[in-house]
């Protein structure tokens, strides 16, 4: 068992009072072997119901997540660590999703701790509509800034792309296997390491397969970069993002270059009105974009790499 006392403890009071199985659902967590998926482990132990099985990928190669993972065991869960060698989070996704023999899937990140009913409202929503994607709230927590959250209380489905994003948070998804094995698994070209879930997520839409936000499911990002970390976070994620468009400008998507223009505006705009206003991290927020948008682009453009099949 782990040496952490609060996971220790969590295990414990999880012993005492199992929950019902989600039976189709299995629940991903792909990490760098970093100790905060402790947090994300144990609200899914203490929510209403529990994943059939737990994939947690690890890129760290933790000896403490795998006794984490041991004591997942001993409660029944189905519970598996798999060491991953490679680095970027698509091809830890890619490998765990490779693993999944339940008809769903749910995703977070280590440092996503998800709501009471988070599992129980997938199961549900995926059992009702197992041909939509689903996703929902991501909410903050911590004492850092989160670089994004998304809120709201009206449920929305999308069914083509949209002219600036795509509503899919990489945090807090779920899918049919059925959904994958007919688009694709994550892109897991270096040049757009940070921008898989919303290239995924265009692919998505472009099939005419919907992407539903349902307010019920409910994640919490844990902020833990700091001010530093998070400006070099702002270019990583506007270059990766430019990839993402240059990729399909590549094969003659026209509407991804209108894309493209909307978010130099608005990056644009960010960077004037943090500028003005005296938020430095709103103005290096939109200098990035508007600054790497356009490397980003030829890096897709030259790239040949492309998704992988499940």
């Amino acid at each position: 068992m782990s040496g952490d006392p609060s996971w220790s403890d969590g295990i414990a009071a999880a012993g005492r009072a199992s929950r019902p199985w989600a039976e189709d659902v299995t629940l991903l967590v792909p990490t760098l072997g970093r100790p905060i998926i402790a947090s994300c482990l144990r609200a899914i132990l203490n929510g209403s119901v529990w994943p059939r099985a737990i994939i947690i990928v690890d890129q760290g190669g933790s000896a403490e997540i795998a006794g984490q993972v041991e004591d997942l065991r001993g409660l029944g869960v189905d519970a598996r660590y798999q060491l991953c060698t490679g680095r970027g989070r698509a091809l830890g996704l890619n490998v765990g999703l490779r693993l999944v023999t339940t008809p769903f899937v749910v995703i977070t990140d280590d440092d996503c701790v998800p709501g009471e009913q988070w599992i129980e409202g997938y199961a549900r929503h995926l059992a009702n509509e197992p041909a939509a994607v689903f996703t929902g709230q991501v909410a903050a927590a911590g004492e850092e800034r989160v670089i994004s959250t998304v809120s709201g209380q009206q449920r929305m489905s999308s069914r083509r792309p949209g002219w600036s994003f795509d509503r899919l948070s990489g945090g807090n998804c779920g899918m049919a296997v059925e959904v994958l094995r007919k688009i694709g698994l994550f892109d897991e070209d270096p040049c757009m390491r940070f921008a898989e879930d919303g290239e995924w997520a265009y692919r998505v839409l472009k099939a005419g397969i919907p992407i539903v936000y349902a307010p019920d499911l409910i994640v919490a990002h844990v902020g833990w970069r700091n001010l530093s970390e998070r400006l070099s976070q702002y270019r990583s994620y506007a270059r990766s993002h430019g990839a993402f468009f240059g990729k399909h400008l590549r094969h003659g998507d026209l509407f991804i270059l209108l894309r493209a223009s909307v978010h130099f505006t608005r990056a644009l705009r960010r960077w004037f009105k943090g500028t003005v206003g005296g938020d430095v991290e709103l103005a290096a927020n939109g200098r990035s974009y508007a600054t790497e948008l356009l490397p980003g682009i030829i890096a897709g453009m030259k790239s040949r790499v492309g998704p992988p099949s499940l």
